[in-house]
């Protein structure tokens, strides 16, 4: 996509992209670090947590699916702090991202030259002749009905009002709010299915 919206970037002068090593990381790849230490590392740790106390069995498919459902939404909230952060942090030499960003893009694309994902993919494996993975499934959900299903979002939700707390726990080692909520979860998940 960006080799076919070149002709729309502010600096004709260089390439719209760079294939590089790793070893030669760009700035923004510098933030997977980050997600890393901030989101990802926290909340698996919860999980290994609960797997080394043998409350949780992974092998079971409504566990994965209700630990993949919670995880999403709890690193969702972990994400948007760090990204937040990360563009109120100067960078050496550049600036502050929101300052850069204060005035806007140059360039105004319009909707209609940026493709939906799907559309993006087709047009990858079509014009590339290669083949990206599609969504994957991790666990069955358990819910025979979508009324049972609401059923037990609305329960949870209802006991679990604060997903940030899950988060902000399991950041500073504290795995009982995350851990506890995907008991429960999964418990009700279980009760109507």
């Amino acid at each position: 996509m960006q080799e076919n919206l070149q002709a729309y970037r502010n600096n004709q002068d260089r390439r719209p992209y760079l294939q590089t090593k790793s070893t030669e990381n760009h700035r923004i790849e510098r933030i997977w670090v980050e997600v890393n230490n901030r989101v990802n590392y926290p909340l698996k740790a919860a999980l290994v947590d609960l797997q080394d106390k043998e409350l949780v069995n992974m092998e079971d498919n409504a566990v994965k699916f209700c630990t993949s459902k919670l995880m999403c939404q709890v690193s969702g909230i972990g994400i948007e702090r760090v990204v937040g952060a990360w563009n109120a942090h100067a960078i050496p030499g550049r600036g502050v991202p929101n300052h850069l960003a204060e005035n806007g893009c140059k360039v105004k694309l319009s909707e209609e030259l940026l493709p939906s994902p799907p559309e993006a993919a087709a047009w990858y494996d079509r014009e590339l002749n290669s083949s990206l993975a599609r969504d994957s499934c991790f666990g069955q959900e358990p819910f025979t009905t979508p009324e049972a299903k609401m059923r037990a979002e609305a329960e949870f939700v209802a006991v679990f009002t604060n997903m940030a707390v899950m988060y902000e726990g399991a950041v500073h080692n504290h795995f009982k709010p995350f851990q506890d909520a995907l008991l429960y979860l999964i418990d009700s998940a279980r009760r109507h299915a």
